[in-house]
């Protein structure tokens, strides 16, 4: 399959809106998949195609209010669009398996090598430098604070003015990296994973008039 021509589609079908799950969101996955494919020795066609596809459904999702699961959707959306291609049985079925696992609050476990890239490569663009810059905009979207480093976790909810980027760091992407399923993602993850800590540590400090 022609990859370039299946970006193009995909972006200009499914990925009208901007955010932190537009296409640029698809293809840094895309280029974390092609990093970690190549150390895990994973088929990359299937790789790249499950990479293209496996947010197609995030703005049904977005427009559900969270009650159509983008990758259970996204998964039937995708085997349409292979099937009409004409893309082998199997081939498909390797995809589908990718793209329906990917998502670690659902119970569906990755079980093939592309599967597990995939899977790290979507979990590791919400942490380190870009992972900070995405939680920034999402706070911004909603119309969050910029920062409280006194923030009550436990006080707060989802979707409010205290949905910091700093709240879904404590909430969330501090724990990213100790799920991640392949030997290099976890080298991945670990370095972003500190850069994260340093980052909020030196934010917390400037707030206090200290750097």
């Amino acid at each position: 399959m022609e990859i370039e021509s299946l970006k193009k589609e995909i972006k200009e079908k499914f990925f009208a809106n901007s955010g932190c799950h537009d296409f640029d969101h698809t293809l840094r996955v895309l280029n974390l998949c092609m990093h970690l494919g190549k150390g895990e020795n994973a088929d990359i066609e299937i790789l790249s195609i499950a990479a293209i596809l496996h947010d197609i459904a995030r703005e049904e999702e977005k427009k559900s209010g969270g009650k159509i699961c983008h990758a259970e959707r996204g998964a039937m959306l995708s085997r349409q669009i292979l099937e009409e291609k004409g893309l082998e049985r199997e081939k498909i079925e390797k995809i589908i398996h990718c793209i329906e696992c990917h998502r670690y609050r659902k119970n569906r476990i990755p079980e093939t090598k592309e599967a597990k890239i995939l899977f790290d490569a979507d979990k590791l663009d919400s942490i380190g430098a870009i992972g900070i810059g995405r939680a920034f905009v999402f706070a911004g979207e909603i119309g969050a604070r910029v920062h409280n480093k006194d923030i009550k976790v436990e006080e707060t909810e989802s979707y409010s003015k205290e949905d910091t980027a700093y709240r879904e760091f404590l909430v969330k992407l501090r724990n990213i990296k100790d799920k991640m399923l392949t030997d290099e993602g976890k080298k991945f993850a670990e370095e972003r994973h500190q850069f994260m800590f340093e980052f909020f540590d030196r934010l917390n400090k400037e707030v206090d008039g200290e750097v």
